[in-house]
């Protein structure tokens, strides 16, 4: 027999009577901390103040690692070595694929000085996966391992779940959203533990198009740090936009939360430790390849002239509707493949500052990655089908309505 929500609530109430005892309550420092974390006077500032120390840790670790050591490294060392000793050199087919297609400068092919530039499989490829996106992964996952293991991850699916009941979701969709600023996959994964049909479509679906991997926030701090504030307000807001949205046009209801809170305790750093290699496994097992694979074959589509003949094609909804140049179709192809690869390679295209933000919410927001896409499938072809067509209706609106912003303040 299926019972409804409020049986189910009915049947617990009846059952813990029947079940629950009640010895002297003894109101500990960590009661008292964890109620100030729940209520929403107190627990919306300490979200908050969390939130902006995951940010600020995740920024200074990453750029330390990245600016301080791996740039010098891969610039001032790999790259100069390669460009040395790798047969072929500038204007070889092969050279271009795997170390360095150069540019133009005043009609003369030279070489590149950074591997953001080079876009080779042997130095942007290797300089991306390992240079920019494995710290910014290990320190974002260091810091969601802490939350999980003190506790404080139900306390905030809590706090948040009036909110998300607003876009057809309960406050458990937290984590998955959390999860996604690491990787989509496993969120996808993650987004099971919704209840119904309706929640963990909207919820699959807004993963897909709002939320940056963590691979990607690596490189948007990376190449447009100035900028990327700007970039996530528009994810955010399309987040809570679009979710709105469907929850009003796609039927079912969205239960309400019934969630363990645990109370606070000292993480034990073994689990700690083996919940990080773990995730990072998973990020040389399914990352690396992908990055490698997107420069070998954006490399390949450059060379045959692909590219330069479907930018002419794409010109009028590129320019004229979004607002970017008709360059910005290299990275967009890319991105089926990692976002992250994308995002690096419109930081080679010439733009404007505006331009540069559309191109990267664009490129956020137009396709799941591969790994994505598939795990979306698993969940069935309909699902799959619903989502690529809400991501087809978002791309075309929300990427014309950037443009017509940045039109009115003046700027475009």
């Amino acid at each position: 027999m299926t019972l409804t929500v409020d049986e189910r609530w009915d049947l617990i109430e009846k059952i813990s009577k029947e079940t629950v005892s009640f010895g002297k309550y003894r109101h500990t420092l960590k009661d008292a901390i964890g109620e100030l974390t729940v209520k929403p006077l107190t627990g919306i500032p300490i979200a908050i103040a969390v939130m902006y120390g995951f940010w600020s840790f995740f920024g200074s670790f990453a750029g330390f690692f990245t600016d301080g050591f791996f740039c010098k490294l891969f610039d001032g060392y790999w790259l100069p070595w390669l460009q040395g000793v790798f047969p072929g050199g500038l204007g070889n087919w092969f050279y271009a694929i795997m170390v360095d297609a150069g540019h133009t400068e005043n009609g003369i092919l030279v070489a590149s000085d950074n591997c953001f530039e080079s876009f080779g499989v042997l130095t942007s490829g290797i300089f991306l996966a390992i240079g920019v996106v494995l710290p910014a992964i290990v320190a974002f996952y260091l810091i969601l391992t802490f939350l999980e293991d003190i506790g404080y991850m139900p306390r905030l699916a809590v706090l948040i779940d009036t909110v998300l009941h607003k876009i057809g979701l309960h406050g458990f969709a937290i984590v998955p959203t959390i999860l996604s600023l690491g990787c989509n996959v496993p969120a996808v994964t993650a987004s099971r533990i919704l209840e119904t049909k309706k929640e963990r479509f909207i919820m699959m679906t807004l993963l897909a198009i709002f939320i940056p991997c963590g691979a990607q926030l690596g490189i948007m701090q990376e190449v447009i740090p100035e900028s990327m504030g700007l970039v996530l307000v528009y994810l955010l807001a399309g987040y809570f936009i679009v979710g709105f949205v469907l929850n009003k046009i796609i039927p079912g209801k969205s239960p309400e939360i019934l969630i363990d809170v645990p109370p606070y305790q000292m993480p034990k750093w073994s689990n700690v430790g083996m919940k990080m290699w773990m995730r990072v496994k998973h990020f040389f097992k399914i990352a690396i390849p992908f990055v490698l694979l997107g420069c070998v074959i954006v490399n390949v589509l450059y060379l045959t002239g692909f590219i330069d003949w479907l930018a002419n094609v794409l010109a009028p909804v590129l320019c004229v509707w979004f607002g970017v140049p008709k360059e910005t179709v290299g990275p967009l192809i890319a991105g089926f493949l990692r976002k992250d690869l994308a995002v690096a390679q419109l930081s080679t295209i010439e733009m404007t500052k505006y331009q540069m933000i559309t191109s990267v919410v664009l490129v956020s927001i137009y396709f799941p990655c591969l790994a994505t896409f598939m795990m979306i499938l698993k969940e069935g072809w309909k699902e799959l089908l619903g989502s690529v067509a809400v991501l087809g209706v978002v791309v075309f609106l929300y990427g014309g309505l950037m443009h017509l912003i940045w039109i009115l303040l003046g700027v475009a």
